[in-house]
C-alpha cells in the first residue's frame, strides 16, 4: 500500500514470484468511470473507492481460499480502505505501507510512463494518507530501500507471523 510512485506494484511482483502466488494489481480492478476521473486529474471519492476495494477485496479472498495466500497492490490509503479490503476479502490481511518523502514519489512519477495516474494528483493521496495504527496488522517500510530488501522483510514478517 502506499501513494502513487511509492513502488508497490514492483513489491507486488517480486513477492508474487517468490511466493509463487497470484498478484493482482489494484488498478486493474478500477471501472472506466474511476480511470477517466484519475485520467482528466481528479482524486476520487470515497464513494467511487467503495466498488473498487469491494471488487479487489474479493478476488484477493477468492485467491486465498483457493491457493492459500496472494498479494495485491492498492494504495488503501485510509483506514478505513484497509477495514473494507479486509471484509471483502474475509480472510486477515497483512498490509505493508511503502512510506518516505514527496520528493522521492515524485522523482519516481516522473520517471513513470503511460500510467493514467498523473503526478498532479500526488498531493491529494499525501493529504488523504492515514499511516496504520499500532492497533493495524501492518509493517511500514521505508520505499527508499531496494526492492529485493523490501520483498525481504516482508517475507520475514510473514515467517514470523506464521510461526506464531
Amino acid at each position: 500500500m502506499g501513494v502513487c510512485g511509492c513502488g508497490k506494484s514492483t513489491l507486488m511482483r517480486k513477492l508474487a514470484d517468490r511466493l509463487n502466488c497470484v498478484g493482482f494489481e489494484g488498478d486493474a480492478f478500477h471501472g472506466e468511470a474511476n480511470v477517466a476521473k484519475m485520467r482528466a486529474g481528479h482524486p476520487l471519492d470515497d464513494a467511487d473507492r467503495w466498488p473498487w476495494l469491494d471488487r479487489l477485496g474479493s478476488a484477493i479472498g477468492d485467491a486465498v481460499r483457493s491457493e492459500g495466500q496472494a498479494v495485491a497492490a492498492c494504495s488503501a490509503l485510509k483506514r478505513s480502505y484497509r477495514e473494507r479490503l479486509e471484509q471483502a476479502a474475509g480472510v486477515p490481511l497483512l498490509f505493508v505501507l511503502l512510506d518516505g518523502e514527496r520528493a522521492d514519489f515524485a522523482e519516481r512519477l516522473g520517471r513513470r510512463k503511460g500510467h493514467y495516474m498523473p503526478p498532479s494528483l500526488l498531493d491529494s493521496q499525501l493529504a488523504t494518507l492515514e499511516r496504520p495504527a499500532v492497533d493495524e496488522r501492518a509493517v511500514v517500510l521505508p520505499c527508499s530501500w531496494p526492492v529485493r530488501r523490501l520483498r525481504d522483510a516482508v517475507l520475514g514478517r510473514v515467517r514470523s507471523e506464521a510461526a506464531i
